[in-house]
């Protein structure tokens, strides 16, 4: 019998009473590992309810105690980082490196938490009128909710719940019922860090669930982390609710390759970024952007892409693992299908793809298209696969333009020598995340996860407590030069955010 997942309310693990289960596969084998349960009403109500009475006491807890909870935390995260990482990898697929990978990207936003005391102090002026002093204080809101996706079961829940918590919040965390079993240990983990009962609470389901966390009036604010049409759905139903709502979506990532970059940095970097993770990340470089002469690498490029194969999560030789469903799988294929009929080039073709012992593994090979054209569906749309676009431009300012039209805004990358061109590219760009000689610009915890345009819908205010951050966008640029290959005084690792 495969295991029941519990849901987690009022600091007890509990089995659900739902007549509704949701089968959790090993998307390499097909075999049901567990089953989650969608939560029934008097379960949801009753994780609100211990919310809302946690955060009476909570709230008051003092800032530096909270932190220390964190603390406890992020040790206890390490600790266990590798037996977390084994659960993530046999739910998702993912190989044990990316596993880890994921892990330990959530653990760097757990210890950014315990530094919170620093990042809620207020701000005071004296004499703002004759004898008249103004102070400001940050206080926390009340229960918030996350609801978060398959493709990163540990950093994005831990990228929610415990700056939320740390902050005096409670918090209600709806994983994705497709790989619940490593939010489950994080919960643990937490319960064992000395969490105080209530202040974490964890739904298992689906839409259900998620309308009612988005209508239920003592829900303050909402965290999610998706597809763009979920991700409008959220953010309009739950304004429209009165909640802050952030609601980070889709991505259609570009890398521009100029003539005077480093071939070989460029034909690395490429295959990591484009089918690393079987290509489910919003962060996936997706189209690579070749300009001028530099269009001549794209056959070592799709040859290196070629080379790569996918395999079990405990296979050392295995670049990545299937992607997570069979109904994934034949979306991916039907736009690889697609991309063919609508006249681009196909490099190298993932369609079919075997892995030994494994017959029935949502396999996906590495893919490779050329000559693909924005008016093309596998260039508009998130494939979410193992899939590379190349397409080619004359001139930087081309590439601008292509990249700028673009209705998503996530994350983009340029290779260059030029400090000239980076500079003028990541001015230029109308994207959020900037990499310079760096595939995948995600920035750690103590920046802002910056996507603009349709890839992320939400309350400015949610960023932080500046003013003038309501009416701007923030940018994070992050650069690697090599001393060979500077032309300018720009120096070497440079890291600029701009505000």
């Amino acid at each position: 019998m495969s295991k029941k997942v519990p849901l987690y309310i009022d600091g007890e693990f509990v089995a659900s009473k739902s007549e509704q289960w949701i089968p959790v596969t090993n998307p390499a084998t097909q075999e049901v590992i567990a089953e989650a349960p969608v939560a029934t009403q008097s379960e949801m109500d009753a994780a609100v309810n211990s919310a809302r009475e946690a955060f009476k006491t909570w709230k008051e807890v003092p800032v530096s105690e909270r932190a220390r909870v964190m603390m406890r935390y992020q040790a206890l995260l390490k600790e266990h980082q590798e037996e977390i990482a084994e659960i993530l990898a046999q739910e998702t697929g993912k190989t044990f490196e990316d596993a880890k990978g994921d892990v330990w990207r959530g653990i760097e936003v757990v210890e950014h938490a315990a530094n919170i005391p620093s990042l809620l102090m207020g701000e005071t002026v004296e004499n703002v009128a004759r004898k008249i002093d103004s102070y400001s204080y940050t206080q926390p809101l009340g229960v918030c909710a996350g609801i978060t996706p398959f493709n990163f079961p540990a950093m994005i829940p831990l990228w929610m719940f415990p700056l939320a918590i740390a902050c005096g919040n409670t918090f209600i965390l709806k994983p994705s019922e497709q790989d619940p079993l490593t939010p489950t240990r994080l919960v643990e983990l937490f319960e064992e860090a000395g969490a105080p009962k209530g202040v974490l609470q964890v739904l298992h389901g689906n839409k259900q669930q998620v309308d009612f966390l988005l209508d239920h009036p003592d829900v303050r604010a909402l965290s999610f982390v998706g597809s763009v049409p979920v991700a409008e759905y959220i953010y309009r139903r739950g304004t429209e609710n009165g909640k802050r709502v952030q609601a980070f979506a889709g991505a259609k990532n570009h890398c521009v390759i100029m003539p005077d970059a480093n071939k070989q940095q460029v034909i690395n970097n490429m295959v990591g970024s484009s089918v690393g993770a079987a290509g489910q990340r919003c962060m996936a470089i997706s189209v690579a952007v070749f300009v001028g002469a530099a269009k001549e690498w794209i056959p070592e490029v799709a040859e290196a892409i070629a080379k790569v194969r996918p395999g079990a999560w405990n296979d050392e030789n295995a670049a990545y693992g299937p992607v997570i469903s069979p109904q994934a799988k034949e979306r991916v294929e039907a736009l690889i299908s697609k991309g063919e009929e609508e006249g681009a080039t196909l490099l190298v073709d993932g369609r079919g793809c075997k892995v030994d012992g494994l017959p029935d593994g949502n396999w996906v090979g590495p893919t490779v298209f050329s000559n693909v054209t924005p008016d093309m569906e596998v260039y508009k749309t998130e494939i979410f696969g193992p899939v590379l676009c190349t397409t080619e431009v004359d001139s930087l300012e081309d590439a601008l333009e292509l990249v700028n039209n673009n209705p998503y805004g996530n994350g983009t990358s340029i290779f260059t020598a030029s400090g000239a061109a980076a500079r003028k590219y990541q001015h230029e760009v109308e994207v959020g995340q900037v990499g310079i000689n760096i595939p995948i610009p995600v920035p750690l915890p103590f920046f802002s996860f910056t996507g603009w345009k349709r890839s992320f819908f939400g309350d400015l205010h949610a960023y932080g407590k500046q003013g003038v951050r309501f009416y701007t966008e923030t940018k994070t640029v992050t650069a690697r030069w090599f001393e060979s290959d500077l032309e300018d005084p720009a120096g070497p690792n440079m890291s600029i955010n701009l505000r």
